[in-house]
């Protein structure tokens, strides 16, 4: 996973994360809860997509920013 990072906008982090707590540790943007809707999902684990954007890909800008912060 070390192409994303949590989606920067923090309280949007906050919903999706109060979301997943609702779920039991499910994707809350999923209908069924299964095994595979565990965060992070099969789906986002194997393809990189993560639906609910709680994972959105390390751009070359955000790279730049990381090394400042060191």
């Amino acid at each position: 996973m070390k192409k994303f990072r949590l989606n920067p906008d923090i309280e949007y982090v906050e919903k999706i994360i109060k979301g997943i707590e609702r779920k039991n540790g499910h994707c809350p943007c999923r209908v069924k809860a299964d095994e595979t809707t565990l965060c992070p999902c099969d789906e986002f684990v194997e393809t990189g997509i993560c639906k609910c954007n709680l994972f959105v890909p390390i751009k070359e800008n955000d790279k730049k920013d990381m090394e400042d912060k060191k």
